[in-house]
């Protein structure tokens, strides 16, 4: 199809408008979703099975990774690390600008919209690119360590590499070509650890962290690509993405609002505390946020298309995503119990016994395990139905919250900021998410709420079981601690989902669709 597409461009028999035309013809199968619509039951479950597969490589892969690097790495060069990241991590929302959602949320799109996005996301890149580079003295004083400065010049070829990927990865999930993404995301994320775990054996020290995320986004670019088969054109006038740019403009400015709340706790704790102390911070995030990362995607990256084709359908469109927040609900109160409960052992077998700092930091991190994935769950909702600006108002007044917990959290070292995040997050912030995201659509806040309360007793019983368990046991090794207390942690947890009718009901559900998709008999309804 590129090849056809860029035939018809350099026809010298057609003049521009009848290229243009010629070359939107040959692109329409990148654009269509008329033909999702019709079995998009079957696809979302397809396309979850083969993304929730990805995703468990994936786990695997990132557990390995980090149970290696923290026995060939220390936890100062995560932390210098960490400390670029936490900036670059901001600069990375205008490199895409939100122009992906655009492309995926976006009924019909043409030709000309995305190309010329493409470009845009280029430009940007290119513009974030330099600002990283001159940022890089900056970020060495406010840190007061000259290896920053390396660090962040080399990172910041990173988004020149994401420019060029947005709008093909757009376009993959806009077709909801799930098993090409999962694809593309495993063998990227096995090519950085490879160079990463290569670097460290070979004394790269803290620069073998900087390859991996190299390698990811070179890799990510190539393979993308490739798979893609899309090929933009040269800009032109005209094209109507002005609703485009600014629904992109109102999520780039939440997802701002968002990040800076999300990074300036690591941003602070390695101001004041210096590159260790962050490395331990950073380690108790990642061994956190890395299974409910491998827990979302799956979900989030296969409803929002689903649900961007349902607005027109609002009865179905609420009863995909209550489906999908009971799903949600039910894994992630009991891990958040079982992480509780087994902080200690859990640290000490995946990073060894010098990361024993990270235990305490770990276990407060571990009550986030359910505010984080519900709160992004309700997120899809705003995406879903582009409501940009209500999304904006969501993410700006829980920044503040978050700020100010992080500020007032200072006063006790990395713990204390912990604690104050857990205290905001789930007291203040999640109420005010829930009731913004319900103000408008077919999802009420009530439902939500529904949900939420429905499940949570499993956290509770979760917790009670595996506390129970782990006093048997007295002072045994930590695999065997992990080894027989999730069993019965877990154990505990489905009879009391099997027990309540809102939890049986949503694991047998799920069940259902797991068994129907593998077996073939796919339901028509969503």
């Amino acid at each position: 199809m590129a090849k056809g597409v860029y035939a018809v461009m350099a026809d010298p028999r057609l003049d521009k408008a009848q290229r243009m035309d010629a070359v939107s013809a040959a692109n329409t199968e990148y654009f269509r979703t008329d033909h999702l619509v019709q079995h998009l039951g079957k696809r979302a479950i397809s396309g979850s099975l083969v993304t929730t597969a990805a995703q468990g490589a994936k786990f695997v892969l990132n557990l390995t990774s980090a149970a290696v690097l923290a026995r060939l790495l220390g936890p100062e060069e995560f932390g210098l690390v960490g400390m670029v990241l936490a900036v670059t991590g901001l600069l990375g929302l205008f490199n895409e600008a939100g122009l992906s959602t655009a492309t995926v949320q976006r009924n019909t799109i043409t030709q000309e919209q995305v190309s010329n996005l493409f470009w845009i996301n280029v430009a940007l890149g290119g513009v974030v690119c330099l600002t990283s580079i001159g940022l890089a003295p900056l970020v060495t004083w406010f840190y007061q360590d000259s290896r920053l400065t390396g660090i962040m010049l080399a990172l910041s070829f990173t988004f020149l590499l994401a420019g060029l990927t947005v709008q093909h990865q757009a376009l993959l999930i806009r077709q909801m070509r799930f098993g090409s993404l999962a694809v593309i995301e495993v063998v990227s994320m096995l090519s950085g650890i490879v160079t990463a775990c290569s670097l460290a054996l070979l004394g790269f020290a803290y620069w073998s962290l900087v390859g991996q995320q190299l390698c990811l986004a070179g890799m990510g670019l190539v393979l993308t690509w490739w798979t893609s088969g899309w090929r933009p054109t040269m800009p032109s006038r005209h094209s109507g993405i002005g609703p485009l740019l600014d629904f992109g403009a109102h999520l780039t400015a939440s997802n701002l609002m968002a990040r800076l709340s999300a990074t300036s706790d690591s941003i602070l704790v390695g101001r004041f505390f210096g590159a260790e102390p962050l490395g331990l911070y950073s380690r108790a995030y990642v061994l956190l946020a890395r299974p409910l990362e491998q827990l979302l995607a799956p979900i989030g990256s296969v409803l929002i298309p689903v649900l961007s084709r349902l607005q027109s359908d609002p009865e179905r469109y609420r009863r995909t995503f209550i489906r999908a927040y009971d799903t949600v609900a039910l894994m992630s109160f009991p891990i958040a119990a079982l992480c509780l409960v087994l902080a200690e052992p859990l640290v000490l077998v995946v990073f060894g016994a010098r990361w024993s700092g990270v235990v305490p930091l770990f276990a407060g991190f571990t009550l986030l395990a359910v505010y984080l994935p519900l709160a992004i769950a309700a997120s899809w909702l705003f995406m879903s139905q582009g409501r940009g600006r209500d999304l904006l108002q969501a993410y700006s007044m829980l920044s503040f919250i978050t700020a100010a917990a992080i500020v007032l959290g200072l006063k006790w070292g990395p713990l204390g900021v912990v604690l104050a995040l857990v205290i905001a997050r789930l007291l203040v912030s999640l109420p005010i998410l829930y009731h913004l995201a319900g103000r408008h659509g077919p999802v009420r806040t009530a439902d939500i709420w529904k949900g939420f309360l429905s499940h949570l007793p499993i956290s509770g019983v979760v917790y009670a079981a595996t506390t129970l368990a782990r006093g048997m046991l007295g002072p045994v090794a930590p695999i065997v601690q992990l080894l027989v207390c999730v069993p019965v942690g877990m154990a505990a947890g489905a009879g009391i989902v099997l027990a309540l009718p809102r939890t049986r009901e949503s694991a047998l559900d799920a069940w259902n669709t797991i068994r129907g998709s593998l077996t073939g008999q796919f339901s028509a309804a969503a």
